[in-house]
């Protein structure tokens, strides 16, 4: 049996589906419900009270760990981590973020994990396509993206291929301590992302440039502001490691991770 938090995410549910058509029991565990594949089981929980995650972790052979940026600000990793080894499930692979590696971001949740004294296993993915989702209201409505730092390219990962490596990580073994870098094929700049929306589309979609401050703005209304501004340092001012190319998805999955135009043909409703 296998326990996936976050399950309603753009990481979570293609995992619960990948696992569910493997023919692995699994439990989705979410704070709302939501609606699951046949045969999976769904149980309503929120990680900022432990206790709630702790009756389906009995007899499971691995947790994936998904936390909220709310979790971050509020939540005690370690009472979560204290419910996993109370259940005796021996192995936690956790979603982390690229910016843990290359220092943007805090190591608290992968510092905790790694002394929990559990199997573990870190993924730490880069920039998500399904981000561009945030442009989908004025892409239907004006055929327009606004972003900050039009012309600045950073690798951006589809959350497909998180879920593929998570589903390899959780299933397999061989994977214990292993650190995993998750990127798409090629860095991408906004405007990039504009016009292969507009390409998927058949018709032009126009790109407006951003200032910081603009989009300072609008990220605090649904982001804490530490994680806003090692978001913009990553997309304005990025590292050498933070446009590099990581191989690693390529490696677990023997085939290339999908292109942004892939992740935009596959959800190009959300856009028309």
């Amino acid at each position: 049996m296998i326990v996936v938090t976050g399950a309603t995410g753009n990481v979570g549910v293609p995992l619960v589906q990948t696992l569910a058509r493997a023919g692995e029991s699994v439990i989705a565990v979410s704070r709302k419900e939501i609606g699951v594949p046949d045969g999976v089981r769904h149980h309503r929980a929120d990680l900022a009270q432990p206790r709630t995650l702790g009756p389906v972790l009995p007899g499971a052979a691995a947790l994936f760990l998904l936390t909220s940026p709310e979790f971050m600000a509020n939540g005690d990793i370690d009472a979560v981590l204290d419910e996993v080894r109370a259940a005796e499930v021996p192995r936690v692979v956790l979603l982390s973020s690229h910016g843990v590696g290359t220092g943007r971001h805090p190591s608290v949740l992968e510092d905790a994990v790694q002394r929990s004294g559990l199997e573990w296993t870190m993924l730490r993915p880069g920039n998500f396509d399904s981000n561009a989702l945030q442009w989908a209201e004025t892409v239907r409505t004006e055929r327009m993206v606004a972003a900050p730092f039009g012309d600045v390219a950073v690798p951006a990962v589809d959350p497909a291929d998180i879920a593929e490596v998570a589903a390899i990580a959780l299933r397999e073994p061989g994977h214990q301590g292993h650190v995993y870098t998750l990127t798409g094929p090629e860095p991408i700049s906004p405007r990039q992302q504009a016009e292969a929306i507009g390409a998927a589309l058949g018709e032009p979609v126009r790109f407006v440039e951003q200032s910081r401050a603009q989009a300072r703005t609008q990220m605090l209304r649904y982001m804490p502001e530490p994680v806003v501004e090692a978001t913009l340092g990553a997309l304005g001012t990025p590292s050498a490691a933070e446009q590099a190319v990581s191989p690693d998805v390529e490696r677990l999955l023997g085939r290339p991770p999908h292109t942004f135009g892939d992740w935009v043909s596959r959800t190009i409703t959300a856009f028309r």
